[in-house]
């Protein structure tokens, strides 16, 4: 919630220097107590701002309050007209009023936020001190925690204050159940940056084989600086920072040719602190429910692009079509056997809405197999958005736009920008934060680059992997980059066949993942490596009680 979140970005403005003191000591001092005054302060630094924007959504949605309710249901049908405006265009509107109309409903999206803030102890909540021993308690006798960090360092030798804060570097800090901690200066962060940029792209395109040089550089500058830290380390959780928010780590390769994948499992963290809130999961309430394969209808800007291979696309200046993606229905009745699911908890073609998926509460599985998009055209420009192109005009976005409006899923009616009487066929993550999930065990989003986002340093990614934990999810699995949709359907039925026979929600992913690094026709990371398990690592629970499996 944005109000929530600029509250906590004042205070963290505050932390963020004493962070960054800690941190530069931590590498500086050869002293365990500077290495956890530096762990320490990075856990109650990072992730503050989903903390709060968290606990506030928690706690109005527990309030018996009625005044808290009809808040919440405010908020809710005003991130949907911003949400539904935003992507339909002005319409019949001049490029003046849809602005002002798009400023008047943000303005009352603030407003109702600010008042959900001041009515929770979420900020109070927000800055509550976190132990290093709470942390490593959680940890499995076989588990590390690796908290990257990026970090200005302080030199308190330099009197200039200018002077006194260096180029940005990473460090590791390696926690485990037992034994010292570890704190691992990484190097400049620029050159790790530049790497994860090259990587992402040489993985893009299956036909090529460059990525291997650029994921053993990567494992040298990152994974294998940690190696004397990780002896009989089976699982890593992962908390990163900055750019290697969007690496997928499994993907790295040692000299031998070995990737992380196959030497570790991994479970992605905003903080390692989510080890704590992680230890005390939501019962369960409902049934799996999937959503595929949507009717997306006639587009009503033209004929559309080839992006039918693909579970995404890209919005662009040329506008937005979406083409069935065969594999999703496919995938679909795949599942439907494997979780023996009932008319009502399998939504595909016109039945995929989003009336039906923001009707839920609390599903125990929830999966989506559809479209899915990214906004990563959207620069910010002598201080205003550059404007998405609905086929007509190009009508400027507000300033200061919502970063969860950037990324989303297509659903039934996608095509035409509408769907009922007041939703567009678009879920956007500022709607996908306003779902009921809390409860659901699992949300798996099969669909392309539904792990990307807006990076803020310290705060993760502002897309749908924030907006799910929003909305109250235990688990996702999200995806960082465009994935081929037959080859996609083939890892999610493997997937879940590996959970329902009592596998760890991270170890199941790890396992088919490995499928793939046998077979030779998907060896190619590129197919296996894109989707990166987030939060709750263990095994799925039985159904509630009076429910049989």
């Amino acid at each position: 919630m944005m109000a929530a979140r600029l509250a906590t970005r004042r205070y963290l403005q505050q932390r963020r220097g004493d962070a960054y003191v800690d941190a530069s000591f931590s590498v500086m001092v050869a002293d365990p107590r500077a290495k956890a005054l530096g762990l320490t302060a990075v856990l109650q630094y990072k992730g503050r701002v989903l903390d709060a924007m968290a606990d506030s959504v928690a706690l109005l949605r527990r309030s018996v309050d009625p005044k808290d309710l009809a808040l919440f249901d405010e908020l809710a049908a005003v991130a949907q007209q911003l949400s539904t405006l935003t992507f339909r265009g002005p319409g019949n509107l001049s490029v003046s009023a849809y602005r002002e109309r798009l400023d008047t409903l943000a303005r009352e999206q603030e407003r109702l936020e600010g008042e959900i803030s001041a009515r929770s102890t979420a900020f109070r909540q927000a800055v509550a001190p976190i132990t290093l021993e709470g942390v490593r308690q959680r940890l499995p006798a076989d588990a590390a925690l690796v908290e990257w960090f990026r970090f200005h360092p302080f030199d308190p030798k330099m009197k200039d204050e200018k002077t006194q804060w260096g180029a940005p570097r990473y460090v590791a800090y390696v926690l485990r159940r037992e034994g010292d901690l570890s704190a691992i200066d990484l190097g400049a962060a620029q050159d790790i940056d530049k790497l994860v940029s090259d990587f992402r792209v040489a993985l893009s395109d299956p036909a090529r084989s460059s990525y291997k040089e650029v994921a053993q550089k990567l494992f040298g500058k990152l994974i294998n600086p940690l190696q004397s830290s990780l002896s009989g380390i089976n699982r890593l959780f992962q908390s990163p920072d900055g750019a290697l928010n969007l690496l997928p780590f499994a993907a790295l390769m040692d000299e031998h040719g070995e990737y992380v994948a196959q030497r570790f499992e991994l479970t992605y963290l905003t903080s390692g602190r989510d080890l704590l809130s992680l230890a005390t999961p939501a019962t369960t309430r409902g049934s799996p429910v999937v959503m595929a394969d949507p009717d997306y209808g006639q587009s009503t800007s033209g004929p559309p692009r080839d992006i039918g291979l693909y579970r995404s696309s890209d919005l662009d200046r040329s506008g937005l079509v979406f083409t069935p993606l065969a594999g999703t229905a496919a995938e679909a009745k795949a599942l439907q056997r494997l979780l023996k699911l009932g008319a009502q908890e399998l939504l595909t073609g016109a039945d995929a809405t989003e009336e039906k998926l923001k009707g839920l509460h609390g599903p125990r599985i929830l999966h989506v197999a559809t479209h899915g998009f990214f906004l990563s055209d959207q620069q910010v420009a002598a201080g205003a958005l550059q404007p998405v192109s609905f086929g007509t005009e190009t009508p400027p976005l507000p300033a200061g736009e919502n970063p969860l409006l950037r990324s989303g899923l297509a659903l039934a009616g996608a095509n035409a920008r509408r769907s009922g009487e007041s939703d567009d066929g678009i879920l956007t993550a500022a709607e996908a934060a306003q779902l009921d999930l809390r409860g659901t065990q699992l949300v798996v989003l099969s669909a392309c680059e539904t792990g990307l986002g807006q990076v803020e340093e310290g705060e993760g990614v502002y897309g749908l992997r924030r907006a799910l934990v929003l909305a109250g999810a235990q688990a996702q699995l999200v995806s960082l980059w465009k994935v081929a949709d037959s080859q996609t359907q083939g890892l999610m039925v493997d997937y879940y066949q590996r959970l329902l026979k009592g596998e760890g929600r991270s170890a199941a992913l790890r396992e088919a993942q490995r499928a793939m690094i046998a077979n030779p026709a998907t060896r190619h990371p590129y197919y296996w490596a894109a989707f990166a398990p987030i939060g709750d690592w263990t095994p799925l629970v039985a159904k509630r009680v009076g429910q049989q499996e």
